[in-house]
């Protein structure tokens, strides 16, 4: 049991008393996050055939499809997802869906990401694809921004373009720009422009760094300029990352059941989540992927107090730190923070 669990032994809360309190989501992938329901409606209008014809069975399929501790093999279920959502209606629809759920879940401040240029090969423009989506999370109450990612698998100069598109929407709801897809072998430095580019527009810069790769990464990402790390749980693989990212104020956008599903940490009890808390890194949770991964926000930190012994108010802490580091406007973090202080 943690110190922290010693100093306060009221018994974890349980998902339901956590969706009441008011949270910070800045990390979900809107192709990873559709409602299962939604994910069949989408695949029979577009003629797909969808793995399972009920929304409880689509939801078992990716559990047991997705959950096999390879980041390779968890991003495969992108390619049925992606395929139901190429349409403008139907980005408008799950990011409006999206939205709301991360309300009903309590949350007061979102950020979802997507790379729009994965529609392209399926005859939805990219710039088509980002307004979509922007009308869909403007639908809800929620204060919420886009994140655009681009695939580092693809050649420097696509992501250069990813980014340029990324800053003719910074005053329209675009909030960052990030790198995503599969890490090993494909180093932020290859993407130093796009980068450059995305700041240059006013973007924030988020990475995906030292979740499948060396931990090194994390490093990389921060010296091109990212304030945020999406997962970088190998950070702690060695003392010299962490003094160094703990000095650089970078937040991390951890995201624990998804971790144990791509295979960077064995299990939730054996997740870094507390280790990096103990280090004084700067870090949050998040959902990553919802349907993938069969998560809520409110059930992962349900699930970070049963496995990692953190108390509430160290977890709430850590909230107001995700409100800190994210990329909407000030009066929006305000607003969030005064939430989550009143609680």
């Amino acid at each position: 049991m943690s110190a922290s669990n010693k100093q306060n032994p009221c018994p974890p809360l349980d998902a339901a008393a956590w969706s009441v309190r008011p949270k910070v989501l800045l990390h979900e992938h809107l192709d990873g996050g559709l409602r299962p329901q939604t994910l069949l409606d989408l695949c029979r209008a577009r003629g797909l055939k969808p793995p399972a014809d009920t929304a409880d069975a689509l939801g078992d399929w990716f559990a047991a499809n997705a959950h096999t501790g390879s980041l390779e093999r968890y991003l495969a279920g992108f390619a049925l997802t992606v395929g139901a959502m190429a349409s403008a209606a139907a980005c408008e629809r799950v990011a409006f869906e999206a939205a709301e759920d991360a309300l009903a879940d309590g949350c007061v401040l979102a950020e979802f990401r997507m790379a729009p240029s994965l529609f392209a090969p399926l005859g939805l423009r990219p710039e088509a694809a980002i307004e979509a989506l922007l009308a869909g999370l403007a639908r809800s109450a929620l204060p919420c921004g886009l994140i655009v990612c681009a695939m580092r698998m693809n050649d420097p100069a696509r992501t250069a373009s990813a980014a340029r598109m990324a800053g003719r929407y910074a005053d329209r709801g675009v909030v960052g720009f990030d790198l995503a897809g599969a890490e090993r072998g494909f180093p932020p430095t290859r993407h130093r422009e796009a980068l450059h580019l995305a700041n240059d527009a006013g973007l924030g810069l988020t990475c995906h760094a030292g979740e499948a790769d060396d931990g090194h990464r994390v490093i990389e990402a921060i010296r091109l300029g990212a304030t945020r790390i999406g997962h970088g749980v190998r950070v702690m693989d060695h003392p010299v990352w962490v003094e160094q990212a703990r000095a650089s104020g970078v937040h991390f956008e951890v995201c624990p059941s998804s971790n144990v599903h791509t295979g960077a940490a064995a299990s939730l009890a054996a997740h870094p989540f507390g280790a990096m808390t103990a280090a004084g890194l700067n870090l949050s949770c998040s959902t990553d992927n919802r349907l993938i991964s069969q998560v809520t926000l409110s059930g992962e930190l349900a699930a970070l107090q049963v496995h990692q012994g953190l108390t509430v108010d160290t977890l709430m802490q850590q909230q107001r730190a995700a409100v800190q580091a994210s990329f909407l406007g000030d009066a929006l973090k305000s607003a969030a923070l005064a939430r989550i202080d009143a609680a």
